[in-house]
């Protein structure tokens, strides 16, 4: 069969979390709803950074930026999974699974990025506190997110590409609820050792290499904090870094939680609802626990409500 003609007759069947018609009603009104939270805290935390010149430093831009790339994840993910519980269609065509892993793999390696910037940003405000606006200008800012989007919009254009050289000989089961890079090579029938070097480069780089910076960076930032001889002044500086922490936790341990539920089950259900926890529930909690950590968020965000609610 001819390129072509694989990818115009090529379909997969997203297995999802469960083929269970009575459960179908249920599924669409959970991830409705953890969809809408999501879309509405993203929003929120943007709004607030926008519209609150107080929280026009580095550490917040990095925060917007991180909201966005939350919003663009859950966008990415949940609509297809809404219609296919509506519809009660597993069917997604190959056009639509190689964008849909493209988009997934460039927000999720955006994401480690993003938090291995967030981690340097804290390092320098830490350990180099007088030396912070000038290390942490909007240029340095710039960079940092202008590369960190260039270099995962590659690499998740590079993984596509090379899908396309795959064969895929007729309908084939994904066991997940969306076109996962991996499972969608796992489909083919023909030989896939240059994508599988090519997703483990990627994961090393985008994985391994930012969660080593996040690990340096908080390494040097406890051993700074600990000099300070007073404990107010240690909890002041680790309170600066309390909801990054927690969502670089909240994101590496889900992760790590998929490779291993990956490694050591067969069961797709076990597989899915890990990957859930990863992909869906972790960008519905960052809103949570920017604004319920952070008492300058707080106030950013009881100010936008105040004046929303006064234009009504």
């Amino acid at each position: 069969m001819g390129f072509t003609n694989q990818t115009v007759a090529t379909n997969f069947l997203l297995l999802g979390l469960s083929s269970d018609p009575e459960l179908q009603p249920v599924m669409f009104g959970l991830f409705l709803s953890i969809y809408l939270v999501t879309m509405i805290g993203n929003l929120f935390i943007i709004l607030s950074i926008i519209s609150d010149s107080h929280l026009h430093t580095p550490m917040y831009f990095f925060i917007c930026n991180l909201s966005l790339n939350d919003l663009c994840t859950s966008s990415t993910i949940i609509p297809k999974m809404l219609v296919n519980f509506q519809e009660q269609n597993l069917s997604i065509s190959f056009a639509g699974c190689l964008t849909q892993a493209c988009f997934a793999m460039l927000f999720a390696s955006l994401e480690c990025c993003l938090l291995a910037a967030m981690a340097y940003d804290r390092y320098v405000a830490i350990c180099y506190p007088l030396r912070y606006t000038v290390i942490m200008n909007w240029r340095m800012c710039s960079l940092l997110t202008l590369f960190s989007l260039l270099s995962s919009t590659i690499n998740a254009l590079l993984l596509s590409l090379t899908v396309m050289w795959l064969s895929f000989c007729k309908d084939l089961e994904i066991p997940h609820f969306f076109c996962e890079i991996t499972q969608v090579i796992k489909a083919a029938c023909s030989s896939t050792v240059i994508n599988n070097i090519l997703i483990n480069i990627a994961g090393l780089a985008f994985g391994g290499i930012t969660f080593a910076g996040i690990i340096f960076s908080y390494t040097e930032i406890v051993s700074s904090v600990l000099k300070i001889p007073s404990v107010q002044g240690r909890y002041k500086a680790f309170s600066t870094t309390g909801s990054h922490l927690s969502v670089v936790s909240l994101f590496y341990g889900t992760a790590l939680g998929v490779c291993i539920s990956s490694a050591v089950t067969h069961s797709r259900r076990i597989t899915a609802v890990a990957s859930v926890m990863y992909t869906v529930v972790t960008q519905m909690l960052n809103p949570f626990i920017y604004s319920l950590r952070n008492k300058d968020m707080k106030q950013a965000l009881k100010k936008l409500i105040g004046r929303m609610a006064s234009r009504l």
